[in-house]
């Protein structure tokens, strides 16, 4: 044990020292293990606590995310089922509105067609007027052309006037009263005689009229033209009322005046406001210019004329026909007087019937109002019966005696009543 083993760092190493050595090594390195394993026993424990608590934390963590889970599905379940309902609510409102809609719309086309189809109709209807008053202007131009080649010829022009004023005179007097081409003493031979009631004396008319001097001035492009034409409608206008005057105003066979007739009422009125000296030369030679108005005016004038003579013919036969119009008058009211005393007595014999009448009535009312009751029977007029008392005799009368009452009774009153 003594033996030196080896030296270490100049000193010597024996085997017991080497022992002692080895054997406080094993014991510290013991020792180290044991610290160790304490210490990782110490380490595992706490690691298990930790894992414990872990485990808890993470149970509760599970717990908690399993209520959440279940609150998460709730909640989406419920988020589902509104869902649903907001849906089907949206689908309706959308189907409501598409509805609506659809049926406004609907309504609108046929309103807009309706509107359309009349609006088409009305176009069609104007367009139908337009053609015909197209027509109708087409033949207005053409009679319009006619009348200007009408009226420019003289000779048409003339029986143009002519055939106006015949119209005129036909329409408004009766036949007898006019004629047409009436032949004078002096051979002439005026477009219309008019006879008036009560004189022989006819009244002339004459239907021609210097138109080329009236187109002439209304045509006429330059003031010089235009007074050129004036000149020309006036010397026409004299020369021609000078004629009327000579030829038509005979005296003691024709009237003091004579008419003529201008076809125009726009003619009339350009002489009368732009030619005075024409209209105040025919009234000074007692001619007298006339338009269709006043034409129609004159023969008015005539007509009542006319009347007025045939009422003062008639004048006996309307006085008689009033006095026995007077007298039918009078014994109308002769007869109005009988019926009317007729009537009275009439209502006098009525009166008398009503109140026979309500005589009547009342006696009804006293004969509602009798009492029909059966009256007591005296004592004395019942027979004694053994061993009966009153009772008993009353009620052995039996139902004989209450009716021979009742009927006494019954004479009593409509002897009462009829007095």
């Amino acid at each position: 044990m003594s033996d030196v083993l080896f030296f270490l760092a100049g000193q010597a190493i024996t085997a017991g020292a080497a022992l002692a050595a080895i054997a406080g090594g094993v014991f510290v390195l013991l020792l180290l293990m044991l610290f160790a394993s304490r210490r990782t026993a110490r380490q595992r424990a706490d690691e298990a606590e930790e894992a414990a608590a872990r485990a808890l934390e993470m149970e509760a963590r599970m717990r908690d995310l399993a209520r959440i889970q279940a609150e998460t599905s709730g909640r989406v379940q419920t988020m589902a089922e509104v869902l649903a309902q907001r849906q089907s609510e949206l689908a309706r409102a959308v189907s409501e509105r598409l509805d609506s809609t659809s049926h406004r719309l609907g309504e609108s086309f046929n309103i807009s067609a309706r509107a359309t189809h009349e609006s088409l109709t009305k176009l069609a209807e104007r367009l139908v007027m337009v053609e015909k008053a197209e027509k109708s202007l087409t033949d207005l131009s053409s009679q319009v052309i006619s009348l200007r080649e009408t009226l420019s010829n003289k000779q048409a022009r003339g029986a143009f006037g002519q055939a106006r004023m015949e119209a005129i005179v036909a329409d408004g007097l009766p036949r007898g009263s006019f004629a047409f081409q009436h032949t004078l003493s002096n051979g002439r031979r005026p477009d219309c005689a008019i006879f008036l009631p009560g004189d022989t004396r006819p009244l002339l008319v004459d239907s021609k009229f210097p138109l080329e001097a009236v187109t002439a001035f209304r045509e006429a492009p330059t003031a010089e033209r235009r007074k050129h034409a004036a000149a020309r409608l006036t010397q026409d206008m004299m020369k021609h009322i000078n004629d009327v005057a000579e030829r038509y105003l005979v005296p003691g066979e024709t009237q003091d005046i004579a008419l003529i007739f201008v076809p125009s009422e726009s003619v009339y009125a350009e002489i009368n406001e732009n030619f005075d000296d024409i209209v105040q030369r025919a009234f000074r030679v007692r001619v007298v210019l006339v338009s269709p108005s006043l034409l129609m005016l004159a023969i008015q004038l005539v007509q009542a004329i006319s009347k007025d003579a045939r009422m003062r013919e008639q004048a006996d036969q309307i006085r008689a026909e009033v006095g026995a119009l007077v007298a039918d008058v009078g014994r109308l009211r002769e007869r109005v007087g009988e019926l009317s005393r007729h009537f009275a007595q009439v209502g006098e014999d009525v009166s008398k019937v009503l109140i026979s009448a309500d005589k009547i009535a009342k006696r009804g009312n006293r004969l509602e109002q009798l009492e029909f009751e059966v009256p007591p029977i005296p004592a004395h007029a019942m027979p004694a019966q053994n061993g009966g008392d009153g009772a008993g005799a009353i009620a052995g009368a039996g139902p004989a005696a209450g009716a021979a009452s009742t009927q006494s009774s019954l004479r009593l009153g409509l002897h009462g009543a009829a007095e």
